[in-house]
């Protein structure tokens, strides 16, 4: 790795200690410029592999965690759920589907978004598969709340 000295600008330099940094994801690398003898430190980091979202409609996009957690704010709204719990399931989808490869459906990453929620709410499950499934009609409410009550123990009574 050549590089350069913040002080004298030379490209001569020796690595004089090296460890992990940042929980592993970065190396930090203590050098001296064979120049000047002025020591500075450097930070090597795997560069992430952009994430690709395929759309309904074929169109390819980057993908924006921002999206996700702006439709689970509004699934979300008035519950019980801070914005912190949605950023965290926000961040565990984007965990999943990167394991999945540089490129993910829409559909997989809409049925991980409802996976998760599913457990944490189901009042936001349906509001958000009310949108992801495009309900039409109370009917699809109704059908998509009696999978719940199937899936789920009944609740305790106080």
């Amino acid at each position: 790795m050549v590089v350069r000295c913040p002080v004298c600008a030379s490209l001569e330099d020796k690595v004089v200690d090296s460890r992990m940094a940042e929980d592993g994801v970065a190396i930090r690398r203590r050098r001296e410029c064979l120049a000047c003898s002025r020591r500075f430190t450097t930070y090597e980091r795997l560069d992430d592999v952009p994430l690709q979202v395929l759309k309904r409609s074929g169109e390819h996009e980057p993908w924006d965690r921002t999206k996700i957690i702006a439709g689970l704010q509004a699934a979300a709204k008035n519950r019980p759920l801070g914005d912190a719990r949605l950023e965290d399931l926000a961040v565990q989808v984007e965990e999943e589907v990167r394991l999945a490869g540089p490129e993910v459906t829409s559909e997989e990453v809409g049925l991980a978004v409802l996976e998760r929620l599913r457990a944490l709410d189901e009042v936001a499950y349906l509001r958000f598969a009310s949108v992801y499934k495009g309900f039409h009609d109370a009917d699809d409410f109704a059908r998509e709340a009696g999978l719940l009550t199937k899936d789920t123990d009944p609740k305790p009574r106080s």
